[in-house]
């Protein structure tokens, strides 16, 4: 059974870091690429960061240079470290995995970005 779960989400000042983390099981990690998704109050989920399983990686372009996104396949985590944050950065963030067809989600973490 696969399971995903989010950790490292909270309350940070503009401009201020937060680091996400995802841990995994009921996978064949190190094969997987992963995602981290967010979703805004009062819009749909979009996909932030992804990494392949050799570690190539692509970013939504609001993003791009302010979040880095990594993998750890001794502890089956990836994380993600977020850095410059904006307000329009608040959002849940979930981690997901596609196997055989299908997407597996966390329950996500939460992040707020306000001053």
């Amino acid at each position: 059974q696969v399971h995903l779960v989010e950790s490292g989400g909270g309350l940070v000042q503009p401009g201020g870091s937060l680091r996400l983390s995802c841990t995994a099981s009921g996978i064949t990690f190190k094969i997987h690429t992963l995602d981290w998704n967010r979703q805004a109050p009062g819009k749909q989920r979009e996909l932030v960061a992804r990494i392949s399983s050799t570690g190539a990686t692509t970013y939504e372009e609001s993003v791009q240079g302010r979040f880095t996104i990594s993998r750890d396949n001794v502890w089956n985590k990836v994380f993600l470290q977020m850095n410059n944050l904006k307000p329009e950065d608040t959002g849940v963030y979930y981690c997901s995995v596609n196997r055989t067809g299908r997407t597996y989600w966390g329950r996500g973490t939460p992040v707020t970005v306000s001053s």
